[in-house]
């Protein structure tokens, strides 16, 4: 029985608490018109793929109408699909079938700007005194005709752009093309919420909202204050960008969107079992943004920050910190950990790059990330042990690589599309010549390649996934940390009168590690191999040992 039913087929409120969420970025999933961008009909092909790695939902990129000036996150439509990527008819048929395979679909909202080409700017931007002239964040310069104050943009330069028709400068915390949207306005805000009821009645079972910090600003406009140096942290941008020189206390953060979750929440309430996610960017309060966030069970079900994105190597003492901040920050909320997502340099090259096995170093963080409390994110190609993309300056497409190169290579690294068959020209994912080069190393990490191979990584995705159902205290439990035994991670997951035992070595050589007290009996079908006797358990070189206590 999937994780996400209850018996007698009634739908389980709780399913995403502890869920498997495989990401999908479509314009790298799979082309089904040859036109070398992936789309609608390509993730129905494949969602068989995701259904024998035993994932419970997927999560879709934004595939509504767009300029793709960031390829999806400039939306001009909330209402309808890209033409690149299909109809809404297509997107029927990928929850018809995600349904049938008894796969949940949640799909990603971007709220807190549009595209400069939606209706509703082009009409905010043609005068002062339109119907939705307050819909957008517009002010006046100073008297010296500079921006109202310091804010700045993730993508380089101001977050406020000039507008020559209004005489006045409108707020953009990304690319120019991108305004944001004024959501103190209500108006502003009930017609949001009306979006997320038109993809609800079409059957969705939730959502990621895509800079969920972002939704508010001051409305007084005051300048961010200087961070100093030794606070300043390349989570949420790049070290390159000036935008980690400022604490974002007046551009983001704002009070005023906790009300507003709860006015989503209170529609999501409304349709049955359906799930939110929210992503927290702030690189000093990220988890007590989380902890407000998912706090009170009227709000976001679970939110995810940057920690486990961030470039800072994990060792035993950095997961066991991460895991305890966030209990401290959100004691009655919910993380969702992703390692990888279609944002940041993968992990496989981010942690692992000097890794001499990397294929055991993929199989153990894979088993790492789905052992923790909390529900997890897969990012497409991360199954299969693909490393981060290295490519020409003159194949990118990512203006936020384009503006910071190459210092900053921008995202397209980790955006190159999926890798099927290694006998396929583009490794199974067009026939015509992709929108990102298909890197020859990857193609030779092709589902094709792996697929029956059990010392694969793909192979070892799907027994730990098998494995890890066996268990409720993996999705569910409490966890408890104990000492870490130089590079050997220890603790324990605990639901009802289940107690599993989790033992990761994190390291490039066989370690020994002693046992907490217990009687414990080691646990098979999980794919690692240890050896273990009178209380003393030796692992491999990046392996791990699980056991349940009896």
């Amino acid at each position: 029985m999937s994780m996400i039913e209850q018996s007698g087929g009634a739908p389980d409120k709780d399913w995403w608490r502890g869920a498997v969420i495989y990401q999908i970025y479509p314009r790298s999933y799979q082309d089904s018109n040859n036109d070398g961008i992936g789309d609608l009909k390509g993730i129905v092909a494949r969602l068989p793929h995701i259904a024998a790695l035993g994932a419970d939902a997927i999560w879709i990129s934004p595939f509504f109408t767009s300029p793709m000036r960031d390829f999806g996150y400039d939306v001009s439509d909330y209402e309808d699909v890209d033409p690149i990527f299909g109809t809404l008819i297509d997107f029927d048929a990928v929850i018809a079938e995600a349904h049938r395979l008894g796969i949940k679909v949640m799909i990603d909202l971007v709220i807190s700007h549009s595209s400069d080409r939606h209706p509703w700017f082009v009409e905010s931007r043609s005068s002062r005194t339109n119907d939705k002239a307050d819909w957008y964040v517009w002010a006046d310069a100073k008297p010296d005709g500079t921006p109202p104050n310091n804010w700045l943009s993730i993508f380089g330069g101001s977050a406020w752009a000039w507008d020559p028709t209004r005489m006045q400068y409108y707020m953009h915390n990304f690319l120019t093309s991108q305004p944001d949207f004024n959501l103190h306005n209500r108006d502003v805000q009930d017609r949001l919420l009306n979006v997320v009821r038109f993809w609800l009645d079409r059957g969705v079972d939730g959502f990621r909202l895509d800079t969920i910090n972002f939704y508010f600003h001051d409305k007084l406009l005051r300048d961010n204050p200087a961070l100093a140096p030794e606070r300043r942290n390349a989570s949420t941008a790049p070290a390159v960008n000036p935008y980690n020189f400022q604490e974002h206390l007046y551009d983001k953060n704002r009070p005023e969107n906790l009300d507003f979750l709860k006015r989503f929440r209170a529609v999501l309430e409304e349709y049955p079992a359906i799930a939110a996610v929210g992503e927290v960017g702030d690189s000093q309060r990220g988890l007590e943004i989380v902890g407000e966030y998912t706090s009170g069970g009227d709000k976001m079900h679970m939110c995810y920050a940057f920690e486990f994105l961030a470039p800072d190597q994990l060792s035993p003492q950095r997961v066991e910190e991460v895991m305890s901040d966030f209990g401290a920050a959100a004691p009655d909320g919910w993380a969702c950990w992703a390692f990888s997502n279609h944002d940041v340099v993968r992990h496989l090259s981010r942690w692992g790059a000097l890794v001499a096995d990397r294929d055991a170093f993929a199989k153990q963080y894979a088993a790492l990330l789905m052992t923790l409390r909390g529900s997890v994110c897969i990012y497409q190609g991360e199954e299969l042990g693909l490393t981060e993309a290295d490519l020409a300056y003159e194949d990118l497409q990512d203006p936020y690589g384009i503006q910071f190169w190459p210092e900053f290579k921008g995202r397209d690294g980790c955006r190159t599309p999926m890798v099927w068959d290694n006998h396929a020209v583009n490794g199974g994912f067009s026939t015509a010549k992709p929108w990102l080069p298909v890197p020859v190393e990857h193609v030779l990490r092709a589902v094709s390649v792996q697929q029956g191979d059990e010392t694969s990584v793909l192979e070892q995705y799907r027994r730990f996934l098998a494995f890890r159902r066996e268990f409720p205290a993996f999705a569910k439990g409490s966890i408890a940390f104990y000492e870490p035994q130089g590079d050997v991670l220890l603790f324990q997951r605990e639901w009802n009168n289940e107690t599993v035992l989790c033992l990761f070595n994190m390291s490039s050589v066989e370690t020994g590690a002693m046992l907490p007290k217990g009687n414990w009996q080691a646990l098979a079908g999980h794919g690692f191999e240890s050896n273990y006797h009178d209380g003393r358990v030796d692992v491999p070189a990046w392996g791990a040992f699980f056991a349940r206590l009896d």
